[in-house]
């Protein structure tokens, strides 16, 4: 019998080299990301924006999930060299320093943080339903990194699917952003394996400008080292949250030893909060650090454990993908 987990959508220079945010450097050999056409037109945009509505976003529900499961793997890429791309920022991200461990608060420091994560909502199977994403450093200035189960699940992709950065109760101070395309990886995919659970969207332009040059682009990192300090934000939307504001935990990072392969984090986030940034090295005087994974998923006997996909290879081509691929 399978151990019960739910997703938490409310349905998260090194010495190997730098990544060229310009796409230079390839990910490894391996089975490519799977794509999906989202709104891919101006008129299928404009559609998709006029859809959501706020009563619609505050109306958006939780979704069930796969629990972590033994299945047959698809072949995985070699074991990657470590990569990072650095953070972009937008002009006025100062923060103050707030506390380095939290198993889940409010976020009130403000800084880049505030602006490259977001809300995300879309409709899977006729509801809509809600996570959390970030923006992050790209050749085409447009990708919002989250979840896997954010973008497909149950074997078809997400429809109306929107990026909302900085979504403070109800307001969308930096617009509402339709994506073009979505990605996740192969594993995921094909099998809705846990230790795959990522995905990219690629979103289209606003008024003439691309996202990063709206609210700038956290880092991102693949390969790394694994139980360093993170830090993890979201919007959690189910009780005792309400999905109105930007929360964060902070701690060092463990392995999981029971179903995945994944990362834990003591943290108390509910759904809403899957595809929210985990961020290595991050500053809170800015509000910049390095992605290297995302809200995931939890055990219903340790709701107090927050796991998130390790960033290998396949998530590096998940975002190579998306970083190549045009926004318009």
């Amino acid at each position: 019998m399978h151990r019960r987990v739910a997703l938490l959508s409310i349905l998260t220079l090194t010495a190997g080299g730098a990544l060229l945010p310009a796409g230079l450097a390839q990910a490894q050999s391996g089975p490519k990301p799977a794509q999906k056409a989202a709104a891919d037109s101006t008129s299928e945009q404009q559609t998709v924006l006029r859809y959501w509505t706020p009563q619609k976003m505050e109306a958006a529900q939780p979704l069930d999930a796969p629990a972590p499961k033994k299945q047959a793997k698809l072949a995985m890429g070699a074991p990657g060299e470590p990569a990072t791309v650095p953070p972009t920022s937008a002009p006025g991200n100062a923060a103050q320093a707030q506390a380095a461990n939290s198993g889940g608060s409010a976020w009130t420091r403000g800084g880049a943080i505030t602006k490259t994560t977001g809300r995300v909502f879309f409709t899977y199977q006729g509801r809509n339903a809600s996570c959390s994403g970030s923006a992050v450093t790209s050749a085409n200035k447009s990708v919002v990194l989250t979840a896997g189960h954010c973008v497909k699940m149950g074997g078809a992709f997400h429809t109306n699917w929107v990026f909302v950065p900085g979504y403070d109760k109800g307001s969308r101070p930096n617009g509402t952003w339709a994506a073009t395309k979505l990605l996740t990886t192969p594993q995921w995919n094909a099998s809705e394996d846990m230790d795959f659970d990522v995905a990219a969207a690629v979103v289209a332009p606003l008024r003439g400008n691309a996202l990063t040059d709206v609210v700038g682009g956290q880092g991102v990192a693949f390969n790394q080292a694994r139980r360093q300090q993170m830090y993890a934000f979201g919007y959690p939307a189910a009780a005792p949250y309400d999905g109105s504001k930007l929360t964060y935990c902070g701690g060092r990072a463990f392995d999981d030893f029971l179903m995945s392969k994944d990362q834990g984090l003591t943290c108390d986030m509910t759904g809403g909060s899957s595809g929210g940034p985990w961020f290595l090295n991050f500053n809170e005087t800015t509000g910049l650090g390095t992605q290297n994974s995302v809200n995931s998923f939890k055990y219903n006997f340790a709701t107090k454990w927050m796991f998130g996909p390790y960033f290998g290879s396949e998530a590096q081509a998940v975002y190579q993908a998306a970083q190549s691929t045009n926004a318009l």
